[in-house]
């Protein structure tokens, strides 16, 4: 039995747990490539105008896994209870890959989350690992096991943002969703081009979750996303420890219009730009505005020489 991953959307948050259960169970997974031309047209093919960029991605590294495995995994999150919600994509992305791909050659494999229901992770992955012929106490310690190297993963990425946060560079907080800000075709781009204009990319990914929703209400406290919590929580937490703020998002996605909207007009102590990411159009001109933002920075900073 062999379990294909998309590498997209959930990927980027979950594949430490994902790839550590199923390496505990014995099953043999493999994953999408990283994200390129092919992949995202595929995707664009397929999915209806209206969706988010992101989405239009995801599907068409749902395409690329049919034929290459028995199983396509496409878990479904609904909500973590006191946490908050997700976007309605999340809730949906089983059945639009149910629907999109009706009459291919496609067996998918699925959890579901929604503690609101008393639907808990750890439920969703026993049920999951029943699923591939598993009993019960080999998925929960399966489970337990993956989550502590999901602990540890997060930990020493954590440690090590902060260990960049000493040194004596400009340094630039981009806050972006986990699939958009690590997709090597929307955010890697991003994160090389202010590498090599000598500047730190923090990652505003890169915290300790609990500790970001507590402190997103400094900004707001009325986001019903979780995942859009985290990251205005994020900017709270690492501000104050960087010299400029980079808003990331993908065309179309629309809790992320209404937070960004909302973090420009209550985040005033730094500079911020907001990039929109739309698959089609080259380097160039991102390229531009960061070199301009730069521009600002050095300026504010004293290090300007233009």
């Amino acid at each position: 039995m062999k379990v294909g991953i998309p590498r997209g959307l959930l990927y980027y948050r979950y594949r430490y747990l994902w790839e550590a259960f199923f390496d505990e169970l014995g099953i043999e997974y493999i994953t999408s490539p990283d994200t390129n031309k092919e992949i995202l047209n595929s995707g664009m093919k397929l999915a209806i105008d209206e969706a988010c960029l992101s989405s239009k991605v995801y599907l068409g590294h749902v395409e690329y896994l049919i034929g290459k495995c028995d199983y396509i995994m496409v878990p479904r999150i609904s909500n973590y209870g006191g946490d908050g919600t997700v976007c309605t994509k999340f809730q949906a992305i089983y059945d639009i890959v149910n629907s999109t791909f009706r009459g291919r050659d496609i067996k998918l494999l699925n959890y579901n989350v929604d503690y609101k229901n008393s639907e808990t992770e750890m439920k969703a992955f026993i049920k999951m690992g029943k699923f591939l012929g598993k009993k019960k106490p080999a998925g929960m310690r399966a489970y337990l096991v993956a989550r502590q190297a999901e602990k540890t993963a997060r930990i020493m990425d954590e440690k090590y943002q902060e260990r960049l946060l000493n040194e004596d560079k400009i340094k630039i907080l981009l806050v972006a969703h986990d699939y958009n800000i690590y997709d090597k075709y929307i955010g890697q781009p991003i994160i090389d081009y202010l590498s090599s204009m000598g500047v730190i990319p923090v990652i505003a990914d890169v915290v300790n979750r609990r500790e970001a929703i507590s402190r997103s209400v400094e900004i707001t406290d009325t986001l019903p996303w979780a995942y859009n919590r985290e990251l205005v929580g994020s900017i709270a937490i690492y501000k104050d420890k960087v010299d400029g703020i980079i808003l990331i998002s993908s065309f179309n996605c629309g809790p992320d219009s209404l937070v960004n909207e909302m973090i420009i007009r209550k985040v005033k102590d730094k500079p911020l730009i907001h990039l929109m990411v739309d698959g089609q159009e080259g380097s160039a001109g991102v390229e531009t505005r960061l070199e301009s933002f730069l521009d600002i920075i050095n300026f504010k900073r004293g290090d300007f020489n233009g």
